[in-house]
């Protein structure tokens, strides 16, 4: 028995005999000079025992060739009957608790149910698994096609850590991270349950306060043993009730989106053309138009048609109300928006299909939009202020969920611009005079971030490889595939694999693919450097 210091990693090699399968060996734990049995490592089989536990996480428990039981990776715990356990692995704090397996085992009592929601999340992951494979992949050959001229991400960019990345917030992101962290676990333990594997614990794992990952441990041996259909829908449905969380938060934030209502019908440019019109003229990004040449402007509609008066060359009366909450009225002279964009590259045939023509007014805007665009782009299909059907709602709706990953980046880690919520008032409805306007972007600030987290969470878990679920569903999906070849030759007398060699295969493809997709991930990440 060999044992490193106190309350560290420890190992322990001892000869069984290769022919018994119910042999087992006695485990210890050294604390000071007095060594504390921990239990039993029973030897199930006489080429690999995984996933065995002694309450403290997994510990990889394996037969090696010369017929020794070879365990590592276990840590020090006080007993193996203790309830919740706290542990450190140098920064990384691991909290385990058996909180949460009552509501567990009330929530899973529908069996039929949650292995119907089994499979209709491994079809949802699987689709969608694949979709981010070939993300990953064209990004890549993207990459080393026209290699990206930008500047290279810092070090704080490169990690998902709230209050770290400049793009997620401290208190957002930590309240989204750990909410879609344990409702993925969660839904890994529903599916487990649902197939009778038992769950010993929950856990955290947090650098100081921040989340770094969750884990449901279920019993290692019955996860090994589990049909392989089982085994895939409860690697699944984590990802998959993360996708289907943030479905349900689009819907609560649709319905939050029609309590505001916009203090003027008026809008407003987010920029301006330098030495254009309206910059000549003093105009500023955010400025709202309230007229021009004395009419009322009233949507972009309305913008539209005063423009439609007007012909380039023309100078015009400009009411605007500036982000300070100050008036003027500014004189500007319209350019040509033909010429302009002809001076930007484009060609006739594209300046045709924009119903450009010579001769159009150029005020030299850009961004035009009504004042409630924020809370319109984050609630997409599903505000009350486009003009959708239900069908075209549904559509839209799941592409919608993955465009709202990039309006962090586009606002510095906000999910409305300061200018967009001040252009907004609560409406006269019982929510929107129960909680005020603050009330309202306080939800919808909640509603956003844990939305932004469960879709982050839940495609990043399907990157096939491991240790991310799509790595196991892959594998699990290669053995399935090699198994329906070996019993197809086998039925029509033309090969008969080896079951070790179905084994030993998807256990390759499933690395190669795990090494190739990291290749691909560092590339993409750190090309910009070279």
């Amino acid at each position: 028995m060999d044992m490193s210091s106190d309350g560290k990693i420890w190992a322990i090699s001892l000869d069984v005999h290769t022919d018994n399968r119910e042999e087992s060996v006695e485990v210890y734990e050294r604390r000071g000079d007095t060594y504390y049995p921990l239990g039993q490592v029973l030897k199930a089989d006489y080429e690999t025992v995984t996933n065995h536990e002694f309450g403290m996480g997994t510990n990889g428990v394996t037969l090696s060739g010369d017929g020794k039981v070879l365990i590592v990776g276990a840590l020090a715990y006080e007993n193996m009957y203790t309830t919740d356990g706290t542990r450190v692995f140098g920064f990384v704090l691991m909290v385990r608790t058996k909180k949460g397996l009552d509501l567990l085992e009330k929530v899973a009592k529908p069996r039929r149910f949650w292995r119907i929601y089994g499979e209709i999340s491994l079809w949802v992951c699987t689709f969608a698994m694949f979709l981010v494979a070939l993300v990953v992949v064209l990004a890549f050959v993207g990459a080393l096609l026209s290699p990206p001229d930008v500047d290279p991400p810092s070090a704080s960019e490169l990690v998902a850590i709230p209050g770290i990345n400049p793009v997620i917030p401290l208190w957002w992101g930590l309240i989204g991270f750990i909410v879609a962290l344990v409702i993925h676990e969660f839904g890994h333990g529903l599916l487990a349950r649902g197939h009778g594997m038992r769950i010993r614990s929950f856990g955290l794992l947090q650098l100081g306060p921040l989340p770094l990952g969750a884990f449901a441990e279920p019993e290692g041996e019955e996860l090994f043993k589990a049909p392989r259909r089982e085994r895939q829908r409860m690697f699944a449905a984590g990802p998959a009730t993360n996708l289907f969380a943030s479905f349900v938060l689009l819907i609560l934030l649709g319905g939050i989106a029609g309590h505001f209502a916009t203090g003027d019908q008026s809008i407003h440019v987010k920029g301006i053309v330098k030495g254009e019109g309206a910059d000549n003229a003093g105009m500023l990004p955010w400025d709202t138009i309230e007229t021009i040449n004395g009419t009322e402007i009233v949507g972009l509609e309305g913008f539209r048609d005063a423009m439609d008066e007007i012909k380039a060359g023309d100078w015009v009366l400009i009411g605007v109300l500036h982000d300070d909450g100050t008036r003027e009225t500014v004189n500007a002279t319209l350019s040509d928006k033909y010429t302009y964009y002809q001076d930007l590259g484009y060609s006739e045939e594209q300046l045709e299909t924009l119903s450009v023509s010579p001769g159009d007014p150029f005020l030299g805007v850009e961004g035009l939009s009504s004042n409630t665009v924020g809370i319109d782009r984050i609630a997409g299909p599903l505000s009350p202020n486009y003009d959708y059907s239900t069908l075209q709602r549904t559509i839209i709706a799941p592409f919608h969920v993955v465009t709202i990953m990039i309006i962090p980046f586009e606002f510095q880690g906000v999910a409305m611009h300061p200018n967009e919520e001040a252009m907004l008032e609560a409406d006269d409805t019982w929510l929107g005079n129960l909680v005020g306007k603050e009330g309202l972007l306080l939800l919808v600030n909640l509603m956003f971030w844990l939305m932004w987290v469960n879709v982050l969470l839940g495609f990043t878990n399907l990157i096939p490889m491991v240790p991310f679920d799509g790595g196991h569903m892959f594998k699990d999906m290669v053995h399935a595939g090699l198994s329906r070849i070996r019993a197809l030759g086998r039925k029509l007398k033309l090969w008969n694999f080896h079951p070790l060699w179905v084994d030993q295969i998807s256990r390759k493809a499933s690395n190669l693919s795990s090494l190739g997709l990291l290749f691909i991930l560092l590339f993409i990440l750190f090309i910009p450097y070279f």
